[in-house]
């Protein structure tokens, strides 16, 4: 079977929803763009200011479930993401603008466990997402993987639940370790495989309730003795990569 780019994800404002993109134009040494370009600091956070801050500063779906259930839109043009929750009114507002970022942390404030750090504030830094690297890298899963994996669960895992940037179809199921320190090309975009992604309890769970629903981390510890599951990888090509793009996993 062919491998294609089954679908592309990116996540404005990190651990708080997901859009599906047609295409978007990588850059070499860039992450996706606008993909985590905004987090969530909480309450406790110890950040350098104006630099790359590692995912324990930020309120995320490990601690606070329920803000996977988050979808996203972002308007690029004018700056206004829209963010929507089955259990919260849609909100619009402009991340960038104070007032409007203040009403955003109200209107998160009732999703978020009051016995963990709560949100305070967004934080950006101007031309890095918040990844989960401390690199700028892209995140690649194999719907096959996930496919095997809820099958081996007995229930059916949405892809959602991986937070991945490139949803590739058409791989070996669990064969992602074979790709690390390979290269992939999909169409005019060159990625560099770095490192397997170790997972957390975010993926516990369930993208359309928030509520956790199943044991990914002990599933993968049974069959593999570890918690990962997909890859991060680093542009060494720019160009513009489309959903149904096929891809070629280079020596």
């Amino acid at each position: 079977m062919t491998a294609t780019v089954a679908a592309l994800q990116r996540h404005p404002l990190k651990s708080h929803g997901r859009e599906t993109l047609a295409s978007v134009a990588l850059s070499a040494g860039k992450g996706l763009p606008w993909d985590r370009h905004w987090a969530v600091a909480h309450e406790a956070a110890k950040i350098a200011e104006g630099e790359w801050a590692p995912c324990q500063n930020f309120s995320r779906g490990s601690k606070a479930p329920k803000l996977m259930a988050i979808e996203a839109r972002f308007d690029e043009t004018t700056g206004a993401l829209t963010l929507t929750h089955p259990e919260r009114p849609t909100i619009r507002f402009r991340p960038d603008v104070a007032d409007e970022a203040a009403r955003f942390v109200d209107w998160v404030m009732p999703i978020s466990p009051a016995d963990r750090a709560l949100p305070a504030r967004l934080y950006s830094v101007a031309g890095r997402g918040m990844t989960d690297t401390d690199y700028p890298s892209v995140s690649i899963i194999s719907l096959a993987s996930n496919r095997a994996l809820g099958a081996a669960m007995g229930t059916e895992l949405s892809p959602k639940r991986w937070r991945a940037n490139i949803w590739i179809e058409g791989l070996e199921p669990f064969g992602e370790p074979d790709l690390v320190g390979r290269r992939l090309r999909a169409g005019d975009v060159l990625l560099d495989v770095v490192e397997p992604i170790e997972r957390c309890l975010a993926t516990t769970a369930n993208p359309d309730t928030g509520i956790r629903d199943a044991d990914t981390l002990g599933a993968l510890r049974a069959r593999f003795g570890h918690q990962n599951f997909g890859l991060y990888a680093r542009v060494v090509q720019g160009g513009t990569i489309r959903a149904g793009d096929q891809i070629a996993v280079l020596p």
